[in-house]
């Protein structure tokens, strides 16, 4: 049997080591975990996990600059694809963060701040554990228990344009989505590696997840 090959982006951002380990603490002894910058890597790649921290400009720079930029989107079309936090958000069509920035487009619709006009006691950025309701079943949820708490940090939250892509939230002055599904494609808001058992739970899933 064919070992497996994931990928996991680095675009020098972004919690590699800890998003790596915890996705070979649960691989199988027939997947191996790769952590590249090489588009080759990406696209030979059986699946892909992308992993973020930090802001939306320089993310989407520093994909450009190590030439990233088409894999990454290829590979959220065609293959298992797990993004986190970042990974997530540069997926939309557009950050209000560094002023307006495009993004990837893979999944229609914004990336915008928490309204604090609104919700003056809201403490920004969103910081901590909180609970994610799953608002759709799908093979990623496997053995995490509805309302599982997962960890948070984030300033800028997705509003995707189509409802249907939404696959959980979360209540944070209102709610707003914290987890889309759209194929082959899954990602999170959250930080499964910061999350404990439900966070090794999502990648145990992810890795033995064809897509369907």
């Amino acid at each position: 049997m064919a070992q497996k090959l994931v990928a996991v982006i680095d675009y020098g951002m972004g919690n590699l080591r800890s998003v790596s380990k915890a996705a070979e603490h649960v691989a199988d002894n027939n997947t191996r975990i790769i952590v590249t910058q090489n588009p080759d890597d990406i696209h030979n790649a059986d699946a892909v996990i992308f992993p973020g921290q930090g802001a939306a400009k320089a993310c989407m720079q520093a994909l450009k600059d190590t030439g990233m930029i088409k894999p990454v989107i290829e590979a959220a079309q065609t293959k298992p694809f797990l993004g986190i936090c970042m990974g997530l958000q540069v997926l939309m069509s557009h950050s209000e963060e560094n002023n307006g920035i495009e993004c990837l487009n893979v999944i229609p619709g914004d990336v915008v701040r928490f309204d604090s006009n609104t919700f003056p006691d809201l403490k920004i950025p969103h910081m901590g554990w909180n609970q994610i309701k799953q608002t759709q079943t799908h093979p990623l949820w496997h053995n995490i228990p509805q309302q599982s708490r997962f960890y948070f940090v984030h300033s800028y939250y997705i509003q995707p344009a189509d409802h249907s892509y939404v696959a959980g939230t979360t209540e944070y002055g209102s709610s707003f989505a914290t987890a889309v599904a759209h194929n082959q494609l899954f990602a999170i808001q959250a930080h499964p590696e910061k999350s404990a058992d439900v966070g090794l739970q999502l990648f145990k899933n992810f890795l033995t997840w064809n897509g369907a």
